[in-house]
């Protein structure tokens, strides 16, 4: 018997404690994704630009994209694309997103609330935001704080430089849930991921 869709609501940070002004998005999400389509997802409500490995982790399991030349890394790994929402959430409320090792983005996810739906497939929409999304390979944490420093000053040839880098200019309050909206609704409407 099939069971009934729901529409999950997650909370999803970056960071938490770690980043400020803090960086957040809340989504709506078809219970049936897979942890692979949430990960498309999370790239484009946040505005990541999804060019690093990434993993979920949901209690002791973990879950990513398998490829024969990171084996090493994925010794106990499992596919993502076999795991859809309503089993990874079945005995918690909380899952970990890392978004490229090298700087480690961590995100928690909450489980804010679940409701029945009559969307089949895969849907999702932004509902709400905070906070710019770090520039890529800027150096996680340690490094998005420093780069946050040198453009505070602004006139300083290192500010200058530093925001050029970044594709000059970065507001780290800006969020636009229309954009960010839009971004995920691409994915929706064109099936990928």
């Amino acid at each position: 018997m099939a069971t009934q869709p729901s529409m999950y609501t997650l909370f999803i940070q970056l960071e938490p404690l770690q980043i400020e002004p803090p960086v957040w998005r809340l989504i709506r999400v078809n219970s049936d994704c897979t942890l692979r389509k949430l990960h498309h997802f999370i790239q484009a409500a946040f505005g990541w630009h999804s060019c690093h490995l990434h993993e979920f982790q949901v209690g002791l399991n973990r879950y990513t994209p398998l490829d024969p030349e990171f084996a090493d890394l994925q010794d106990d790994a499992q596919d993502d694309r076999r795991i859809k929402l309503t089993k990874a959430f079945k005995h918690v409320d909380r899952v970990r997103y890392t978004y490229d090792f090298g700087d480690s983005w961590q995100h928690v996810i909450a489980l804010e609330a679940q409701e029945p739906s009559n969307v089949s497939g895969t849907w999702c929409e932004v509902l709400d935001g905070a906070g710019a999304c770090p520039p890529e390979d800027v150096g996680g944490v340690p490094g998005y704080q420093d780069f946050l420093q040198v453009i505070s000053q602004q006139d300083s040839e290192e500010a200058k430089e530093a925001l050029a880098w970044a594709g000059g200019h970065f507001d780290p309050r800006l969020f636009d849930c229309r954009a960010a909206n839009a971004a995920v609704q691409r994915i929706c409407n064109n099936l990928w991921g």
